[in-house]
C-alpha cells in the first residue's frame, strides 16, 4: 500500500509475508517496523517529525 504526499513524495507501507508485520517506508528513506497498522501510518504522516528508526 502506498500513498502520495503534498510534497510529492512516497509513503509504502510493506508486509512481511507470513507474520504480522509491517514496515513503513517514509519517502525520507527512514523506515519503521510494527504489528499495528495504525502505529505505522501515525509514524509516516509524522514527517519531519519522526525519527529514522
Amino acid at each position: 500500500m502506498s500513498a502520495g504526499t503534498a510534497g510529492g513524495g512516497r509513503l509504502r507501507v510493506e508486509w512481511s509475508p507470513g507474520s504480522d508485520r509491517l514496515t513503513g517506508i517514509c519517502h525520507c528513506g527512514a523506515r519503521r517496523t510494527a504489528e499495528d497498522p495504525a502505529e505505522i501510518w501515525a509514524w509516516l504522516l509524522s514527517h519531519p517529525g519522526h525519527d529514522a528508526g
